[in-house]
């Protein structure tokens, strides 16, 4: 009796952290956002000098990836893919779940939400929406990305189509906020051009280029004043 009665503490426990963590979040995010000041940061610095050159970052194809957060094993988790390996500018890279807007989506969050469903099995269903980060422009793609942040009460249920994904990690907020994640490494493009960039270096894992620009912008957020 004793040992359920922990175990039912310690899960009301971490539902009752995440739920607060969930709702200062949502604050956040309905507040002033760090933007392209928090972005750059992590930009390789081949991407300043792409974005420079460009007139209207707006005119890029219109694309949507979903930064969702769920409790699992005492821990706040955002789940990333793999993309597979192919003769394209994003290959073999870890991004979040997300694509190019289609003419059914009614917008860029429902973008988001379907692009996760069709990568990563995501149930729309059981995930809210909590708001957005600032929209970026990725020069080698041409794609103007809106990162939609939300969240699951419970653990997803993954399906992974493999193929547009060659495998999924999980990350935990604990691990993404170390600081000692944040560091710079040489990068090998498919076109055999090698370059050092910031990056983050989570169990061996490295986190880069865009992604890395949104994802260092979701920790600013969290790190607000106040938060």
């Amino acid at each position: 009796m004793q040992c359920k009665f922990v175990k039912k503490l310690r899960i009301y426990s971490i539902m009752h952290s995440f739920d607060s963590f969930i709702k200062r979040l949502e604050k956040s995010l309905a507040g002033n956002l760090p933007g392209q000041y928090s972005q750059y940061k992590l930009a390789p610095l081949v991407r300043k000098d792409q974005m420079r050159k460009i007139k209207d970052p707006s005119a890029g194809t219109p694309s949507g990836v979903l930064i969702l957060f769920y409790p699992e094993n005492e821990e706040i988790i955002i789940p990333f893919i793999r993309r597979p390996r192919y003769d394209g500018v994003h290959s073999g890279q870890i991004a979040f779940p997300g694509g190019k807007y289609e003419k059914d989506d009614k917008n860029l969050r429902a973008t988001a939400l379907r692009e996760a469903r069709e990568e990563i099995g995501i149930d729309p269903s059981g995930i809210r929406i909590i708001g957005e980060l600032t929209s970026l422009y990725i020069p080698p793609s041409n794609f103007n990305v809106l990162p939609v942040v939300a969240y699951s009460e419970s653990i997803p249920e993954f399906t992974i189509d493999p193929a547009e994904v060659d495998h999924m990690l999980k990350f935990s907020i604990r691990e993404i906020l170390n600081r000692k994640s944040l560091t710079k490494k040489g990068i090998s493009m498919s076109n055999g051009m090698v370059f050092n960039t910031p990056c983050f270096l989570i169990r061996d894992q490295v986190i880069w280029g865009a992604t890395a620009m949104m994802l260092n912008e979701m920790i600013d957020v969290i790190r607000m004043p106040g938060y």
